[in-house]
């Protein structure tokens, strides 16, 4: 993320606002338990779909030690999910590389969607933030930096912070336990439940405007279309024909400047 020109925003309608007003009054720390105690609803989905990808790795063939290896140094679920998927499919050590970097390329879209507030953090900052940055601490706070502009450097960082400790650290943890667990767990359990419902709970509220809808339903239903295509590649086409779909819709709906 490179330092750019930070979003300027009305600040006689921020005033008005009690609730930005109380947001800019915070100190660092504060903003790191409130990104916390936001995040804690996150768990009820997050521990699910942990516990589920030990169990699956575990029963993949991988040890302890290399389930834990997917989850502290690769920190994302759904990566993880699809390797270990094709691992267990016996797919070539290249096909399971490309296919989770694919998986994670919104990372990308993420990471260029926050430099407006975090651009100008320090590159120690930067590291950390791009480590720990998974689709529920990005839903968190670019609705926060979004709702509250004015917010200092520091606080951004440390909601940021605040949103992320709850988040992966009881992912790796709960990864670990999957693991252990293993074939123990009853088979009545339905852990798959987690992903959709993590998925849902976060883009809900961010499908906004024309573009955001024409985007999600365009994606939705070329996955349909094309689940029938084999590793996944019907999710790699869908993505960026839901995105060409929101900037079409996007241009055609924004008002150009006379």
């Amino acid at each position: 993320m490179s330092p750019t020109p930070e979003p300027r925003p009305d600040p006689a309608q921020e005033t008005a606002d009690p609730i930005t007003a109380r947001a800019l009054a915070r100190t660092p720390r504060q903003a790191f338990w409130h990104g916390m105690w936001q995040s804690l609803p996150f768990l009820i989905v997050i521990v699910p779909f942990a516990l589920l990808f030990g169990v699956v790795a575990s029963e993949a063939g991988l040890d302890l030690a290399q389930v834990m290896g997917f989850s502290v140094l690769v920190l994302a679920g759904a990566s993880q999910f699809t390797a270990v998927q094709l691992m267990s499919d016996n797919a070539p050590a290249i096909i399971v590389i490309l296919s989770s970097l694919a998986v994670n390329l919104r990372m990308a879209m993420y990471s260029a969607s926050l430099v407006p507030w975090l651009g100008n953090a320090a590159g120690r900052h930067k590291a950390w933030i791009a480590y720990v940055l998974i689709d529920q601490s990005y839903a968190l706070s670019i609705q926060h930096y979004e709702r509250h502009p004015r917010l200092s450097m520091p606080q951004r960082l440390a909601y940021f912070a605040g949103c992320v400790t709850p988040l992966c650290i009881p992912w790796m943890i709960a990864t670990g336990v999957g693991a252990v667990i293993g074939n123990a767990m009853p088979e009545g359990i339905a852990l798959d439940f987690a992903l959709p419902i993590t998925f849902l709970a976060m883009i809900a509220p961010m499908l906004r405007t024309p573009a955001h809808l024409a985007a999600c339903f365009t994606a939705i239903l070329s996955a349909l279309l094309l689940a029938g295509l084999p590793s996944g590649l019907g999710l790699l086409i869908a993505a960026p024909l839901g995105m060409i779909a929101g900037a079409v819709v996007e241009t055609r709906t924004t008002p150009k400047e006379i």
